[in-house]
């Protein structure tokens, strides 16, 4: 049995990753100097995948815009979910188009090829209609939990188990047989939302079918928060999954610097690093350790960015200190700016995440003015204006001014 087709569910929106995902789905967020996305299809081509279905919902026209028909020569066939009801209905917006067993994976997950790879060829041995990829962490409890017998067929999954010691995840790595369809098809809806898991978990409970868990050491996170962002960029980046597309000129490993960008001989890089196409970074700048410069981005004289990732055509001036941020596209920092890193308190919705390592977040279009201050865990909403001089100590919503 071969699999050469999968499904990437790539309609959430990413709310908790709110402002960047304002204007564009989480998939399209950059990690290691590249989107989210870009990572995924890599990850299934290296593993015989020619033909990849995208599931988009939110601002799915985005998506479509970014990669077109095809990515790096293998067919993309695009399926709308209107509305956002579960991972499961996403799924079955696929379902006409799959006769042949199918790889799914989330759009929005940073996931090692190996890990793919492990679960395709487990589905190939085993005769059961669904298989899911199982990593060892604590972080399991977080995400989603499983359960396994000591053969390793699925007992149960959990979402976001609030008892139990759990140390088994569900890595959002599946192959299924398309009978599956006829299960998801039929399964009840939780308040008019369909769960993929709990639906593969209602199938494992079913005496009539086998679902298998194969365990794998491969690489598995979620950007769930801002902070994730820096983290899994630093992550891939020492994995060396962070070079960008195109050719690029180094004599160190770990740093990498697109041909047509732009580096002063006088600035210094601490690896590791990544400067992409057409950036510009000016005299005596101080660049890194783990920090993506995005396709045209501009870093002006004698400024400091560190642990930092700064999105595509960002502007930052002259003597400005950015430490762990992460930037939109468009953001405009100008002279004298500092956004101090480390430790903060930051407030995501309605709740408050304390000790979080997170400086800055910049929003789409954002402008902050000369000698602004931004404490460690503010989010700057696109197109919000900070005025020259001010102190910013608390989240500033979208298209506000603070004079």
């Amino acid at each position: 049995m071969t699999l050469t087709t999968a499904v990437v569910l790539a309609g959430g929106e990413g709310s908790r990753l709110q402002p960047l995902t304002a204007n564009r789905p989480k998939p399209l967020l950059p990690v290691g100097g590249r989107p989210i996305l870009e990572h995924v299809f890599d990850g299934l081509i290296a593993n015989g995948i020619d033909e990849i279905h995208l599931v988009i919902g939110y601002h799915g026209d985005r998506v479509q815009d970014r990669f077109g028909p095809t990515y790096r020569g293998k067919q993309l066939e695009y399926h709308h979910q209107a509305k956002q009801l579960g991972s499961g209905h996403a799924l079955l917006q696929a379902r006409d188009a799959l006769a042949e067993p199918f790889v799914v994976v989330n759009g929005d997950q940073l996931v090692d090829p190996d890990l793919v790879d492990d679960v395709i060829e487990a589905h190939r041995d085993a005769a059961t209609i669904a298989t899911i990829g199982v990593v060892r962490t604590e972080a399991a409890s977080q995400y989603g939990a499983v359960e396994l017998t000591n053969d390793g067929e699925v007992i149960d999954l959990v979402e976001r188990p609030t008892d139990g010691d759990y140390e088994l995840l569900n890595a959002g790595v599946y192959a299924f047989d398309p009978v599956f369809f006829d299960v998801l098809g039929q399964a009840p809806r939780v308040e008019g939302s369909l769960s993929l898991p709990t639906v593969v978990a209602a199938a494992a409970a079913d005496s009539e079918l086998t679902v298998t868990g194969v365990r794998t050491e491969g690489f598995w996170t979620d950007a769930t928060y801002p902070w994730d962002l820096l983290e899994a960029s630093q992550q891939l980046l020492e994995r060396e999954w962070g070079r960008p597309a195109g050719e690029h000129s180094t004599e160190q490993t770990d740093c990498w610097i697109a041909e047509g960008a732009r580096v002063h001989s006088t600035v210094t890089l601490r690896r590791p690093v990544v400067i992409d196409d057409e950036a510009v970074i000016g005299p005596g700048a101080v660049v890194g350790p783990n920090t993506v410069v995005g396709r045209n981005v501009t870093i002006g004289a004698n400024t400091v960015v560190e642990g930092s990732v700064l999105d595509d055509d960002t502007r930052v001036g002259p003597n400005t200190t950015l430490s762990d941020c992460v930037t939109g596209q468009q953001a405009h920092i100008e002279a004298g700016v500092t956004a101090a890193g480390g430790p903060a308190a930051v407030h995501i919705q309605t709740t408050v995440h304390p000790d979080r390592r997170l400086g800055a977040v910049i929003a789409d279009r954002a402008q902050i003015h000369s000698g602004a201050t931004l404490c460690g865990g503010v989010l700057i909403g696109p197109n919000a204006t900070v005025g020259d001089g001010v102190q910013v100590r608390t989240n500033i919503g979208e298209g506000e001014v603070i004079r």
